[in-house]
């Protein structure tokens, strides 16, 4: 006698420590293989019939038909309206259920904690936000005791059923900002000695996983972002200081700490020729600096991203430097991977975004690109709540998503 299991129980990912790619697959296996590439199929190309799937994936019809009719029983998929004007039966193009899962997200920053609710294609249910001067363990935790709730509370009960996890997003090694921030060292030392993970586990009775916060905005890019997707690109969120994430073969790479493309450190030549960081050329916190030492208040440039009020000459000397480091970060990257394109996101208001990736693109083309194909220069799509989308998109990746370097399996 068999028993039935759910989607999140099939697709559930492997145990640490075990690769699949260097296991074999037994049925079941496959049958988990299969039914994420479907999912991650409908996620990048929106609704399809059975025929479009199984022509996409080498699937057999008989194959994909019984892979759509579970998952569309776990409520996962849904239908839409039959598609006539073809000879034989009208073709029924499946796409994505709204309701079919729910993800939290959590991103801890430098100056502020945010807290999301998406469902299964991303969509925002609600969000909550918490300023801080600087991040601690107990302020983020007693953060999620109360807004958690009160999001699944906004969700019918089979919806709260549905909930798959939490995913966080935050900077690595808190303790080592001190004097960017501001803050005491032996509040920030704290993090050192905490297992945030385990107590938010405790805390919510779901699984917990975390993700540098740069790395999360780029995964959110990566799962939610709009328009032509880049197989290989590298991407600069600009926060309270520069962060970045790095897309090779279609696949998120996070290096073996988790913190590749770490972009700060880069070195790139500053306004006086001498090298400095990338951190101290396009990270919020130069233009903060610099709007304090003018008399000017930056509080709000913590407080919300749509509208910035600096003065006009303090923005644009920040964007030109910003740009310049940036183009100069581009060049070394693409003179290492071969990016088709960088694209440029960050919490600021869409318009100095546009500005900011302009005056990059021109930047880079002012250099010497000899040997070099240079990479397209773009915006980002996701916007100024990349990196907690990003962290609620972690859980919902690792449950229902396909690594896209793995080949599919034929029925």
């Amino acid at each position: 006698m068999t028993t039935e299991t759910t989607a999140a129980e099939r697709l559930a990912p492997e145990r640490p420590g075990e690769d699949p790619q260097f296991r074999g697959t037994n049925q079941s296996g496959m049958r988990a293989q299969n039914e994420r590439l479907v999912l991650t199929l409908l996620r990048q190309l929106g609704a399809l019939a059975k025929s479009d799937i199984a022509r996409m994936t080498g699937l057999s019809a008989q194959t994909v038909s019984v892979i759509m009719r579970r998952l569309e029983g776990d409520g996962l998929l849904q239908r839409g309206e039959p598609q006539r004007g073809q000879i034989g039966q009208p073709s029924i193009p499946m796409s994505l259920a709204a309701g079919g899962a729910y993800f939290f997200g959590l991103k801890i920053g430098r100056r502020s904690a945010d807290l999301v609710l998406i469902d299964f294609l991303g969509q925002v249910v609600g969000m909550r936000r918490r300023i801080h001067r600087y991040p601690t363990p107990d302020g983020a935790v007693a953060f999620v005791r109360e807004a958690l709730p009160e999001l699944a509370a906004t969700l019918p009960a089979d919806g709260r059923a549905r909930i798959g996890g939490l995913g966080v997003a935050m900077p690595f090694q808190l303790w080592n900002w001190v004097h960017a921030l501001g803050a005491p060292q032996q509040e920030m030392d704290s993090w050192r000695h905490r297992d945030i993970q385990a107590e938010l586990a405790a805390l919510t009775g779901m699984p917990v996983v975390i993700r540098n916060d740069a790395t999360a905005a780029c995964a959110a890019e990566l799962v939610l972002g709009r328009g032509e997707r880049p197989r290989d690109f590298l991407y600069f969120y600009c926060g309270t200081f520069i962060g970045g994430g790095l897309v090779l073969n279609g696949q998120l790479f996070t290096g073996r700490t988790g913190n590749a493309a770490g972009v700060g450190p880069m070195p790139v030549p500053g306004g006086d020729g001498r090298m400095g960081r990338l951190f101290d050329a396009a990270s919020m916190t130069v233009l903060a600096d610099a709007m304090e030492a003018a008399g000017e208040s930056p509080d709000h440039l913590w407080e919300q991203h749509e509208e910035w009020r600096v003065g006009p000459a303090l923005l644009e000397r920040w964007l030109d430097t910003a740009a310049e480091g940036l183009a100069w970060a581009t060049l070394s990257a693409a003179a290492l991977t071969e990016i088709e394109a960088v694209l440029i996101d960050g919490w600021m208001p869409v318009s100095v975004r546009a500005e900011l990736t302009a005056r990059t693109g021109a930047a880079l083309h002012r250099l010497d690109l000899s040997g070099i194909d240079p990479p397209a220069i773009r915006e980002g799509t996701v916007g100024a709540d990349a990196r907690v989308l990003g962290a609620a998109t972690t859980p919902l990746s690792q449950r229902y998503l396909i690594d896209q370097n793995a080949p599919a399996q034929a029925g």
